[in-house]
């Protein structure tokens, strides 16, 4: 087992770049895995909701994490390898530990009749035989799977490998409070997600960082700088400045965010994979508006300067 995985910070949730044909652009992948790390982020995610994971092959997915992990150099690389099968799942762990990956992000797959025994020990088999940390994914909305807290303690503390969870089901900020009181400081870290949609809140309410996919990952590492130092002030303000963005973004399927990488320069275009749709009618333009408004005369292709905005 691999431990030296470090679940805090700021790990961006990659998109999965396409050519116009739906073929992953490799090129464009390489591209956005470079551009993250030269930002500084504390790692990366691969194969999450954001990169489209429900409509890779196995083949996809192989060639992605291939990709991401001999651009990220030094920068860890986490991979999502959820799967409603346990054999499966660690098939695919087993996949991208072979690849290089750092570790992985695992949820939970609904079930005719919801049970916790069962959804525990598809996390203490996963878990065993795992050879890379897990991060646990806390995601309802994708997965219309509902952990309570009890059942999340207990994962974190009697599962082998489990580094961090990734607590996405709101209210967020209490959901964080009772883990972060039930685990203690040595426990598995929580960072948050859902594009940063309740970030601050998130922040105050102990979050130890973000795993999420907002275009804009510099604004989320000066939120998380700004706390670390106990300036609130800070972080409230340039969470109040990008909120319309944040919203913006988080709207249902991944267009608008890979339109945004697309403008920022780090990937090629922003086809979705069908049956994903693109970007809707209007979008554009309400995009350009909305981003003129929030950063007027800013280069999208270089790193945000967030002391001179």
């Amino acid at each position: 087992m691999t431990d030296n995985l470090r679940f805090s910070g700021v790990v961006p949730i990659l998109a999965t770049p396409f050519h116009t044909d739906e073929s992953v652009d490799t090129a464009s992948l390489d591209r956005l895995v470079r551009f993250m790390a030269g930002l500084g982020v504390d790692g990366v995610t691969v194969l999450g909701v954001l990169g489209e994971s429900n409509r890779l092959s196995d083949r996809d997915r192989e060639l992605a994490i291939r990709t991401a992990v001999a651009a990220a150099g030094s920068t860890p690389v986490i991979v999502g390898a959820s799967h409603p099968g346990t054999r499966a799942t660690l098939d695919l762990v087993k996949m991208a530990a072979d690849l290089g990956a750092r570790g992985v992000m695992i949820a939970a797959s609904a079930e005719p009749v919801p049970n916790d025994d069962r959804l525990f020990e598809y996390y203490r088999r996963v878990g065993t035989d795992s050879p890379l940390p897990i991060v646990v994914q806390d995601h309802p909305a994708s997965t219309a799977v509902h952990m309570p807290v009890p059942l999340l303690v207990r994962i974190a503390k009697e599962v082998p490998g489990i580094v961090g969870i990734k607590e996405e089901a709101v209210p967020t900020p209490p959901k964080l409070r009772s883990l972060i009181a039930a685990l203690g400081p040595d426990g598995p870290t929580i960072m948050t997600g859902l594009g940063a949609l309740y970030g601050l809140f998130d922040l105050e309410a102990g979050s130890a960082g973000f795993n999420t996919g907002f275009a804009f990952p510099e604004v989320l590492m000066g939120m998380v700088e700004a706390m670390r130092a106990g300036d609130t002030a800070r972080a409230r303000s340039l969470y109040t400045r990008f909120l319309p963005l944040i919203v913006f973004e988080q709207q249902p399927g991944v267009a608008v965010r890979k339109e945004i990488l697309r403008r920022r320069g780090a990937i090629e275009g922003n086809t979705v994979r069908h049956p994903g749709a693109g970007l809707p009618p209007g979008a554009e333009a309400q995009l350009d508006a909305l981003i003129e408004a929030t950063l007027p005369g800013v280069d999208l292709t270089r790193p945000l300067d967030l002391a001179r905005l």
